[in-house]
């Protein structure tokens, strides 16, 4: 069927790039609890330390396109491996709030260009009626990487210097792909715009398991013919609807990003503890159910997506979440919190005067707040939304050890009915749940699909951009627009913006299931 082991076989090694993805966004926020003490880091301080992968990922970003384009999408994947390798080698001999700040950036370009380039690899590589599902692999590699992170981060807190061993996790498996991903072929569409048209059939006929593969081969010729030749401004032109196509892709990640999935879980451990899930017990199992629920609902989405097709994925996501999201902002229209700015009244004298594992309830919540920032930087991703759920635990650590804030509580005490504590946690799970199926996967596999091959790795690298950008914003001005309306309306915001989202797919969105790369292309340019 030209999907063979060898194509499966080498879109499972690209898409470990997803899996280190996943596992780097979710662990910074058990290190950083370690971090912070060992080194008494100022609020400041551990903002930076979390941001330093964020602007990593926005540099590469910007400039990781030119570079898949131009030398490959498979020597991209190993660069980004050796890198990502690299900046944990960094961090691990030395306590240096410096070095840290350096290993993370270079992180944060590896993990940048890495999924940039493996959606684009195995988009180029998979033969039509399977491209949806080895594409949304990648996906579902991050979410495991997610719940690889959690389970770290709980065995290795109560650890000696247990961060060190967090970074280093990643080490062999990152070296490992980079020496594997040397022995897997070259994107035979890559190969054609280089003009090597010999070795891209020999790639295709391996791949697809046929003696003679001159047929696919002159497909992608015909179609590339007119597209190696593309600049960067040409996205910007009429010329093919390229512009159109842009705009899509554009507000297609604006929307992943508007819809509140790598903010509103900054939350959820708040809202999760004023709905009565004080034990550290509970916290624990509500942060790994989410962790679960985002594998399990990632994993249909996976496997159905080629059959059932990305857009109707993505119009049944963008419904539930809405729903699901005004669930949450009548739940918490009922529920008294009173959010405050902590991090602009932690000092770091406060950080000298408290003992590891002592922390206040203004402590956990500031280890909430860079947690979540972490969980912002990937795209996907999806992968931020679970992330901030595992720190419930140390804020529930504190409220059962009787810490208070000089700051003021996030939440007033009180009894909360039984119906009401179910019923947020629920309606939270279905909006990650939605996500997963919908915007989570389906956005990057449809920015895989919509653009020619000779600028290809270029289009997703402006969109990547765009993506770390808005999440860069929206992180940084979360806390006071939720202190300006509240928590409920912010809720209320993000699922307007979910059936703006659903409107948009229903317009402008093309459904790509069956189509070869080229198809789409053709259709598009019209």
């Amino acid at each position: 069927s030209g999907c063979g082991t060898f194509t499966c076989l080498s879109s499972a090694i690209a898409a470990i790039s997803g899996l280190l993805m996943g596992y780097e966004l979710g662990l910074i926020s058990g290190a950083l609890l370690q971090i912070s003490s060992i080194l008494t880091l100022s609020c400041k301080e551990q903002e930076i330390i979390v941001s330093s992968l964020l602007f990593g990922a926005l540099f590469a970003s910007l400039t990781g396109g030119f570079l898949i384009d131009r030398f490959g999408r498979r020597l991209s994947i190993i660069i980004a491996s050796s890198l990502l390798v690299l900046g944990s080698l960094i961090l691990l001999p030395y306590e240096s709030y410096e070095i840290l700040i350096m290993g993370r950036i270079a992180i944060g370009i590896s993990i940048s260009l890495s999924s940039i380039a493996t959606c684009v690899y195995i988009a180029e590589i998979a033969p039509q009626h399977r491209r949806g599902l080895l594409v949304s692999l990648n996906e579902l590699m991050i979410v495991i990487g997610i719940l690889f992170a959690y389970i770290s981060n709980y065995a290795f807190a109560s650890i000696s210097h247990g961060w060190k061993y967090m970074f280093g996790l990643v080490i062999p498996l990152g070296a490992l792909q980079a020496i594997a991903m040397y022995f897997l072929p070259p994107s035979p569409r890559f190969l054609v715009m280089k003009n090597n048209d010999e070795a891209a059939r020999k790639v295709l006929e391996r791949l697809r398991g046929m003696s003679d593969a001159t047929k696919e081969l002159s497909v992608i010729k015909s179609s590339l013919k007119d597209e190696h030749q593309c600049s960067f401004s040409d996205l910007f032109r009429s010329k093919n609807n390229m512009r159109a196509r842009i705009l899509v892709g554009l507000t297609l990640v604006f929307f992943v990003q508007t819809t509140g999935q790598p903010n509103i879980l900054f939350y959820a451990s708040t809202v999760l503890k004023s709905v009565g899930f004080q034990s550290n017990e509970a916290a624990s199992l509500a942060s790994t159910g989410v962790g679960v629920v985002k594998v399990v609902s990632t994993v249909p989405a996976t496997a159905f997506v080629d059959q059932v097709g990305s857009k109707t994925f993505l119009c049944i996501g963008s419904s539930v979440m809405a729903v699901s999201l005004v669930t949450m902002g009548l739940m918490n229209r009922n529920i008294h919190m009173n959010f405050t700015n902590v991090c602009r009244s932690q000092s770091p004298e406060d950080f000298l005067l408290q003992r590891p594992g002592n922390f206040t309830v203004t402590n956990g919540s500031l280890k909430d707040l860079f947690a979540s920032m972490a969980a912002t930087e990937r795209l996907s991703f999806d992968v931020q939304r679970s992330s901030e759920v595992a720190r419930t635990r140390e804020v529930n650590r504190t409220v059962l050890a009787g810490g208070k804030s000089k700051t003021g509580s996030l939440m007033e005490s009180g009894e909360v009915p039984v119906v009401l504590k179910w019923l947020s946690l629920a309606s939270l799970l279905v909006y990650v749940a939605a996500f997963s199926v919908g915007l989570g996967p389906m956005s990057w596999l449809v920015l895989s699909e919509i653009f020619p091959g000779g600028i290809r790795g270029r289009a997703m690298a402006l969109t990547s951009s765009m993506n770390w950008g808005i999440n860069l914003l929206i992180s940084l001005t979360f806390l006071t627009v939720t202190e300006f309306i509240g928590l409920s309306w912010v809720c209320f915001i993000y699922a307007i913006m979910s059936l703006a989202s659903l409107v948009f797919v229903i317009v402008f969105i093309p459904e790509t299931k069956g189509c070869s790369l080229e198809q789409i292309s053709m259709e598009l340019a019209k």
